[in-house]
């Protein structure tokens, strides 16, 4: 094991000069040939060059440590699991995650321009008689893990979209990456061009926290250059909705940890499972970032997290829903297409209000699932429209159109104490929204109303539809907006919540949500300028929008000036 140790500190004291003596701007060019003037500036001010990194082989911890001595490298913590470089090892050789220990380490260096780096070590052990031994050997000769990286200094969408396009530009092509939970960083990375002088052939973008819609697009880019393994991967996209569907049913994210790993044993009976058959689970929600594997066994990550139950922010009603009675549904998408019914209707004999309201444990489900994308109502509360209500000195009015349980409103009352609701919705989702706003504390300032489109409160100030109109075509849509209208004040503001398909045909969840609602609704998400016809279409007009997570958007509204329209 000396010389291999020799070998490896060899190779490791070459990446240490490497990093003292280079620079972003002169690293830049030699990494993409052709980059200068302008967008060479933009990206320097943009990314720093941080580190190179280097996969080592020590025996154990004490012959890294001699490495790191050897080479003037001092490690300012204990080595933490790279999950990136082990599930890119154990998918190039085939073996089980589980098996391949890789820490990473990350000492720094000062580089002769007096800038603070780091060399990033990452180290696969290898004890004696492990039978590593191969994976060593290929990865020296290979070098696959060995890599430049720059960090990002402002991690903004905008900006690292632009990062990444100007990387392609000059040739650098998407080669994978990952988001690492345990230190909450996300990489990006590149293989370089075949003329680049720089000495490595892959590079790294670094941002800190998660930014894994970003990766996903990049992850796309680099799987469309293996269309088999990318048509792989989509024709099993069932597997993984019911993959999570039965992970969050049988509550095992309830039964894990976001700090320590579980064995699958115990949690197997935690959970009444089958040890093996979770074990096959867990590998598979592993691969989608739900768990990690750890020393221990298996740890719940933030994503997972997600599934638990009554936690604020969960989706497992969501992955209930999208893995129950929509599930089923989906499988009905060819009859849809061919002939125009809803598959929903077409398999359950009744549309999908219907066949819930008269199953109290689906209703419950379906209005909890309605609640659990309320990530998209975080920024609702503080649009200009409901702060300026809130400022009026009378008590301001917001009536929630087909309010569901209440989510919404309550979190417009919770930002604005001066402000009163009134919430109108089908009799069983009213009495769910009593108990809701009264548990939250907001009972005394709502008015509750059981009925159906054409009871729309008159003398609001602010109206709210959140989420309803894609559930129609356009005709209802129209007799809607017509309601809302009748009962609206002249003062009044509309704000309309959907998603809103883009209308450069990028990707967006709406693309997503207009087949679930052709499929199983009967309704369809819309293009800006198609909702600003229906509104014109019922004496109402546009008047801007703005954007709310997962796709969202908020639109305004108010009544059009002048006649309203004459309905047919």
């Amino acid at each position: 094991m000396i010389a291999t140790l020799s070998g490896d500190t060899s190779r490791l004291r070459t990446t240490v000069d490497f990093v003292k003596e280079q620079d972003t701007a002169t690293l830049l060019p030699r990494l993409l040939p052709g980059l200068d003037g302008p967008e060479l500036r933009a990206l320097t001010e943009h990314c720093r060059f941080s580190h190179a990194a280097l996969l080592v082989f020590p025996s154990d911890e004490a012959e890294l440590s001699a490495m790191l001595t050897d080479c003037g490298l001092v490690a300012v913590a204990p080595p933490r699991p790279s999950v990136v470089v082990r599930e890119r090892l154990a998918a190039r050789h085939r073996r089980p995650a589980a098996e391949l220990d890789v820490g990473i380490l990350r000492p720094p260096v000062i580089g002769a321009d007096g800038a603070h780096r780091m060399v990033e070590v990452f180290a696969l052990t290898v004890p004696a008689g492990s039978g590593l031994d191969a994976i060593a050997a290929h990865e020296r000769r290979q070098q696959h893990e060995a890599h430049v990286a720059f960090e990002v200094a402002a991690p903004d969408p905008l900006v690292l979209r632009g990062l990444c396009a100007s990387f392609a530009r000059y040739g650098a092509a998407p080669d994978g990456g990952g988001y690492n939970p345990h230190e909450n960083g996300t990489v990006f990375y590149f293989e370089a061009p075949a003329e680049t002088k720089a000495g490595y052939r892959r590079v790294e973008l670094y941002v800190p926290g998660d930014h894994r819609d970003e990766l996903a697009a990049h992850l796309a880019e680099h799987r469309a250059r293996q269309p088999a393994e990318t048509l792989l991967r989509l024709l099993t996209g069932a597997w993984t909705t019911q993959a999570l569907a039965v992970f969050a049913e049988l509550r095992v994210p309830d039964a894990m940890d976001t700090e320590r790993g579980a064995d699958v044993e115990v949690l197997a009976r935690e959970v009444g499972a089958e040890a093996p058959n979770l074990a096959t689970l867990l590998r598979y929600v592993a691969m989608l970032g739900a768990v990690t594997e750890c020393r221990d066994g298996y740890r719940l990550t933030e994503l997972g997290a997600l599934l638990r139950s009554n936690t604020p922010g969960s989706l497992k009603p969501l992955a209930l829903m999208y893995g129950g009675p929509f599930y089923q549904s989906f499988a009905g998408l060819g009859h849809t297409v061919r002939t125009g019914q809803v598959a929903f209707d077409f398999l359950f004999g009744e549309n999908h209000f219907d066949h819930f309201a008269r199953d109290p444990e689906l209703a419950e489900l379906f209005d909890q699932s309605m609640a659990a994308g309320s990530a998209m109502f975080d920024p609702v509360p503080a649009h200009p429209v409901l702060t300026a209500a809130a400022e009026t000195s009378a008590g301001a009015t917001v009536v929630d159109v087909a309010g569901g349980n209440g989510e919404l409103l309550g979190r417009i009352l919770a930002a604005h104490p001066r402000l009163n609701g009134v919430l109108l919705e089908r009799p069983h989702a009213v009495e769910a929204a009593r108990r809701r706003l009264a548990e939250a504390g907001h009972g005394t300032r709502c008015a509750f109303v059981a009925g159906d489109f054409a009871d729309v409160p008159a003398n609001g100030d602010v109206y709210v539809l959140s989420r309803v109109l894609h559930d129609w075509d356009d005709e209802r849509c129209r007799e809607i907006l017509r309601h809302c209208a009748d009962a609206m004040q002249d003062h009044a503001d509309l704000l309309v919540v959907e998603r809103v398909l883009p209308a450069d045909g990028s990707v967006s969840l709406a693309t997503a949500w207009d087949l679930h609602m052709m499929c199983n609704v009967g309704g369809r998400e819309r293009r800006a300028a198609h909702y600003d016809r229906l509104f014109a279409d019922a004496g109402l007009t546009l008047v801007n929008q703005s954007p709310l997570p997962l796709d969202g958007h908020v639109l305004h509204v108010r009544k059009a000036p002048g006649p309203r329209p004459a309905t047919e």
